[in-house]
């Protein structure tokens, strides 16, 4: 029994002996801001690079590593953007499986995935590689490092000349679909919802209510669960376009994972986005209200695990 302990005492302190902050992590946000700055000058475009985004990108509520991992997958697909108008082939972002409590390392992975991927860009292109100075920062939280990953993903738009497409959000909200599948099949609930009408009069501003909705039930059962929850309310906004509704989709696919990982589904991961094209604002908001009433088939993940 002793040497089974020290066995196990030997494995926790080696491999989880790295204990990454968000201060780190902040640190590498900061040198991938500066990799785009200079893509920006490299293209010519007139771009703010010392603040840290507009008021417009800035979310004020208390967030999580998950939600930060969910914006650097964005940052990936808007890479792979990028990839594409300069004749290069798609790389398909990373997935993991899900995660119960998500921590700042799996977060530094990723930065240090976008990272590469744009140094691979601008060595192909023969762009002139200008490695940043790393810096430390103190103080920094969960939120900062969202806010920086927001404001690369906005630099992104300017570099691609466009944000997400209905087809793009159309992609995302299949993977909420598929996930939502999933959960309900492993809880034994059956599902016969079926698509909605086409509200044919459907903006993405009412498609990113929806989302918000969604957002506001997952809250409810991971509270009755006992679960960490994020308050959502601080992603509202007046003027919404299809990239807001990406987002939006894309922490549901966050806390999706949470829940999956609570009631044992620790080994699905969430398919990657296929391909769509020619997809309308009024067919994303049409899935996604499907996804809405699929969801509200789940009353409780207590007794399911």
């Amino acid at each position: 029994m002793i040497k089974v302990l020290i066995i196990a005492l030997f494995f926790s302190t080696t491999i989880f002996a790295k204990i990454i902050t968000a201060n780190e992590v902040y640190g590498q946000v900061r040198l991938i801001q500066g990799q785009v700055h200079n893509l920006h000058k490299h293209f010519g475009i007139q771009h703010h690079h010392d603040d840290e985004g507009t008021v417009d990108e800035q979310i004020k509520t208390k967030l999580k590593p998950r939600n930060s991992w969910q914006k650097t997958y964005e940052i990936l697909v808007k890479i792979n953007i990028l990839r594409n108008e300069n004749y290069l082939p798609t790389i398909e972002p990373v997935n993991m499986t899900p995660e119960l409590n998500l921590n700042p390392n799996l977060v530094y992975e990723m930065t240090q995935r976008i990272i590469t991927e744009l140094n691979i860009f601008q060595y192909m292109l023969d762009i002139k590689i200008v490695t940043p100075k790393l810096k430390k920062y103190q103080g920094k939280s969960s939120l900062d490092v969202f806010n920086g990953l927001n404001h690369i993903s906005s630099s992104l738009d300017q570099l691609n000349k466009i944000g997400f497409t209905p087809s793009y959000v159309f992609g995302e909200n299949m993977r909420v679909y598929d996930d939502l599948t999933i959960i309900l099949q492993h809880l034994n609930i059956k599902d016969k919802t079926i698509p909605a009408k086409q509200d044919i009069q459907a903006t993405p501003k009412d498609t990113f209510n929806l989302g918000m909705d969604m957002l506001l039930k997952i809250k409810q059962l991971q509270i009755k669960s006992g679960i960490g929850f994020v308050d959502y309310s601080g992603f509202k906004k007046v003027k919404i376009i299809p990239s807001d509704v990406f987002t939006i989709s894309g922490m549901i696919i966050a806390e999706l994972q949470v829940i999956k990982a609570y009631i044992g589904l620790n080994d699905y991961i969430t398919p990657a986005a296929n391909k769509y094209n020619s997809k309308t604002p009024v067919e994303v908001d049409q899935l996604m209200n499907w996804n809405l009433r699929k969801l509200l088939l789940i009353d409780s993940l207590e007794g399911r695990q």
